[in-house]
């Protein structure tokens, strides 16, 4: 019978991983998008507004927001203004 992956066994995978350093560097390349796209699903899920309803208030489509959320593509700046703008927010970008 397959073990079942538990948050506990993913976060320790995670932390093996990012050891090693080619896997590192993907790691923080891709930490922008996934902060980004957490933060759009979270106020979607806010305003309680559906992919459908956000993407037409950000007039885009549904299969672009779902692509931004999945992290299978990177969002323009232009469009996350767009989308911020959709649930009642101002983008802010700032260096850390």
């Amino acid at each position: 019978m397959k073990k079942i992956m538990t948050s506990d066994d993913l976060d320790k995978t995670i932390l093996r991983l990012r050891k090693k350093p080619s896997f590192q560097k993907l790691w923080e390349e891709g930490e922008a998008d996934y902060q980004l796209g957490r933060q759009i699903i979270q106020a979607r899920i806010d305003k309680h507004l559906t992919q459908q309803q956000l993407a037409k208030m950000a007039n885009t489509t549904q299969a672009v927001i779902s692509r931004i959320e999945s992290l299978d593509v990177s969002t323009t700046l232009q469009m996350a203004s767009r989308i911020a703008k959709a649930v009642g927010k101002n983008l802010q970008l700032r260096f850390v």
